[in-house]
């Protein structure tokens, strides 16, 4: 999902937004709702890119990347999502993440994020449904890893 490097959530700005063309004063944006707006966001703004977010696990990691959590999400549902955002209890919404990533820490990760990021997770399905498709070079690099190299195999037939 290295498409989420240009998508932005920008604080007390409902939804999700493009990020277009940094500048002197700031940096363009544009939504990924319908109406498609352009607007410059100032330098004091908090921007926070979506490639840069995480979620706490309890592991030794200690968080796992939003992209993750994302192609878990799409794995397991697509977008047929059991829950909806706005209308989940608490307790449907630690269940929903606890299927999707088990090993969330429950103690740092709060309900609330939980909401917010199922609600980008269905902005991003809407408007950039191809950031969940995989390409041609993770595929094959997949399947390499799957296989053994034709090295691998020559040697192990002349031992």
């Amino acid at each position: 999902m290295e498409s989420l490097k240009e998508i932005a959530n920008i604080a007390g700005k409902s939804g999700l937004y493009r990020i277009l063309k940094p500048s002197r004063t700031g940096v363009i944006v544009e939504s990924l709702d319908e109406k498609k707006e352009k607007s410059m966001i100032g330098p004091t703004a908090r921007v926070s890119v979506l490639k840069d977010i995480s979620i706490y696990t309890d592991d030794e990691e200690q968080s796992k990347p939003l992209a993750d959590v994302f192609l878990a999400i799409y794995e397991k549902y697509e977008d047929n999502l059991p829950i909806t955002p706005k209308s989940a209890s608490n307790a449907e919404l630690a269940d929903f993440i606890g299927e999707v990533v088990p090993e969330y820490d429950r103690d740092r990760v709060h309900m609330s994020d939980v909401k917010k990021m199922l609600g980008w997770y269905s902005i991003l399905r809407k408007s950039l449904p191809e950031a969940f498709e995989k390409k041609p070079e993770e595929i094959t690099e997949e399947t390499q890893a799957e296989t053994p190299s034709a090295a691998t195999e020559t040697e192990e037939q002349t031992a």
